[in-house]
């Protein structure tokens, strides 16, 4: 072995596993988080407004009936049915068809982006502190836009990444922007987020633990 080929090898050996993976991240934007958008064929589209306020009728009455057992709301679902039936819709497969529905959408909010996970990458977005010591927020939400979680409702659990940096950074408030840099991880996880009355679950499908975090004019 020459010795340049010595002196690489050392150098190679010497350099953090994590660090070499952060030489060259991926910069990605938060539309990136999604995985790939299902077609959902939606069957109520052609529905009149008084069918659509009838399944809705029908869907609150058979609730009701099952939590009262009162025949009378038994019976009021049971005429709406049939009235539906004589304009040749089928109640059953429209309800199941908005479970399916429901489903998706679910899929939609909470799926990750397969081709992201244990790359690396660097990404924008604004602090929601979780956790602080020494003054220095360690574990922090990275959200996409300022009040999400707080002024707002929470964005889809996959356009939130749980950040842990026991090194700490120095915020300035709420949703200070920063960047954080590392490897994408699939955790799915619900945090609490702490307001001045209480606290409120968000859900979250990323995680990372970011070899570094930097202001975002930085």
């Amino acid at each position: 072995m020459t010795v340049f080929a010595r002196l690489a090898l050392i150098l190679s050996l010497a350099v953090p596993p994590g660090l070499a993976m952060a030489a060259d991240p991926q910069d990605i934007s938060w539309h990136m988080l999604a995985p790939s958008a299902a077609v959902i064929e939606n069957p109520f589209e052609n529905l009149t407004d008084d069918q659509m306020d009838t399944l809705r009728q029908i869907l609150r009455f058979e609730a009701l009936a099952e939590q009262s057992y009162e025949a009378s709301f038994t019976t009021e679902a049971q005429a709406l049915r049939e009235q539906l039936e004589e304009d040749g819709l089928d109640v059953d497969g429209l309800f199941a068809a908005r479970l399916a529905i429901m489903e998706k959408r679910e899929a939609a909010a909470t799926g990750v982006n397969e081709a992201l996970i244990g790359s690396s990458i660097r990404m924008p977005g604004y602090v929601l502190p979780l956790e602080f010591k020494d003054r220095k927020v360690v574990e922090f939400l990275l959200v996409p836009t300022v009040g999400a979680c707080i002024h707002t409702p929470p964005p889809p659990a996959n356009q939130v990444v749980h950040v842990v940096y026991p090194e700490g950074i120095e915020v300035n408030g709420l949703f200070t922007p920063v960047w954080i840099t590392g490897t994408m991880v699939a955790q799915s996880s619900v945090q609490d987020v702490g307001y001045v009355d209480g606290q409120a679950p968000v859900s979250v499908s990323y995680s990372m633990q970011p070899l570094l975090v930097e202001s975002y004019g930085g």
